[in-house]
C-alpha cells in the first residue's frame, strides 16, 4: 500500500526524542505526517507542528490517559534504553519497559486504526548465533535487554499470526551519526580524538556492523504502507563486517590525531566477536540498501560532534 502524503496520515513516535526518535521525527514533518512523540521525559528541543505526549510506556495506566481518545495510523516503537544489568541488579526495570512497555502500547492504542506497527528490535537477539547473523536463526539472547526484545519480536508476531496485527520488527545492528548520545562507542572516541588524551578501548578485535543513522530511518519509512512485511523480522544495517580497531583509527585518521589504547578495556562476558548482519531480506521485502559508506558517515558525525561540544 503506498501511502498518500496528501491524507495526512497520523504518526506516533514512541521514543521520540531520543537519538534515532528525532531523526525520524523531522523525516515524517518532511513526508507530511500529522507526528505525535511519546517520551518518558519532557522533549527539550521540540518541533513546531509536533504534539508531544510524555509517559513511561512501562506504566500502563498513565500511558492509557496519555493515549485516550488519540488515532494513529502508524506507530513507530524506539522506546526503551540498551543496557545490560542483570534481572536482580535492576535488570527488571529493563525488562518491564522493552516487554511490558510493547504490551501496553498494544494494549492502550485503538487498535482499529493502525495500519502498521514498528517495532525496532536489536542485534543482541542473536546472542552467540555464528555470523552473518539471518532471521532464520534461532534468537540466543544474553541478558535481560536481549531477552526483552525477543520476547518483544514473539508477542507482535503471535498477534500477526492469530489477530491480523500489522506488526512488523526492524532489528538493528549498530546505528550511528549525528546526534547520539555521548556515551555510544562512536561519539565517546571522537571524543576521545578530540582532546589528543589517552583513551581506554577493548583489543578491538571484535567485529561490528554499523548503520548510519539517515539509513536507518529511510528503512523505517519504506516499511510504512507496506503490508506484505508484517509478522517478519528484518535486519537493518550495513551488511559489512568492521573491527573496532578498524573503526577506531578511521576516526584517527579523519580527525587527524588521538591516543587510543588498546586492551585496557575488558570484553564483556558472553560477547559475541563477530556480529553483523545478513541483510538479503531487506533489499527484498522493503527495497532498502544502505548508501552512506562508513568514511562518510564517521566524517559527518566527526563535524557534529566538533560543532555541539
Amino acid at each position: 500500500m503506498e501511502i498518500n502524503k496528501q491524507q495526512y496520515l497520523k504518526l506516533l513516535v514512541v521514543g521520540g526524542s531520543g537519538f534515532i526518535g528525532q531523526h525520524v521525527v523531522k523525516k515524517a514533518l518532511k513526508e507530511g505526517f500529522k507526528t505525535t512523540v511519546l517520551s518518558k521525559n519532557d522533549c527539550n528541543d521540540k518541533l513546531e507542528g509536533v504534539v508531544y505526549l510524555s509517559a513511561d510506556i512501562s506504566n500502563k495506566e498513565t500511558l492509557k490517559n496519555q493515549l485516550k481518545g488519540r488515532l494513529f495510523d502508524y506507530v513507530v516503537n524506539l522506546g526503551g534504553y540498551v543496557n545490560h544489568k542483570n534481572y536482580f541488579d535492576g535488570g527488571e526495570k529493563i525488562y518491564d519497559v522493552h516487554f511490558s512497555g510493547v504490551k501496553n502500547l498494544v494494549d492502550c492504542l485503538e487498535k482499529t486504526e493502525i495500519k502498521g506497527f514498528i517495532q525496532i528490535g536489536s542485534s543482541d537477539e542473536y546472542g552467540e548465533n555464528l555470523a552473518p547473523q539471518n532471521e532464520n536463526q534461532r534468537e540466543a539472547p544474553f541478558s535481560i535487554y536481549s531477552c526483552a526484545k525477543v520476547h518483544s519480536t514473539h508477542f507482535l508476531q503471535t498477534l500477526y499470526k492469530t489477530e491480523n496485527f500489522p506488526a512488523v520488527i526492524l532489528r538493528a545492528f549498530l546505528v550511528y551519526g549525528p546526534g547520539q548520545s555521548k556515551d555510544r562507542f562512536i561519539p565517546q572516541v571522537i571524543s576521545g580524538c578530540l582532546t589528543n588524551e589517552k583513551f581506554s578501548s577493548s583489543k578491538g578485535e571484535q567485529l561490528r556492523d554499523f548503520c548510519f543513522i539517515d539509513d536507518f530511518v529511510q528503512a523505517i519509512f519504506n516499511a510504512l504502507g507496506n503490508s506484505d512485511i508484517f509478522g517478519e523480522v528484518i535486519n537493518i544495517s550495513s551488511g559489512k563486517p568492521v573491527s573496532i580497531k578498524t573503526v577506531v583509527w578511521m576516526i584517527v585518521d579523519i580527525i587527524g590525531f588521538g591516543r587510543p589504547q588498546f586492551g585496557k578495556v575488558s570484553y564483556r562476558d558472553g560477547e559475541n566477536m563477530k556480529l553483523y548482519a545478513d541483510i538479503d531480506k531487506a533489499e527484498k521485502l522493503l527495497g532498502w540498501k544502505p548508501t552512506v559508506d562508513l568514511e562518510k558517515g564517521l566524517s559527518d558525525t566527526i563535524e557534529w560532534v566538533k560543532k555541539n561540544n
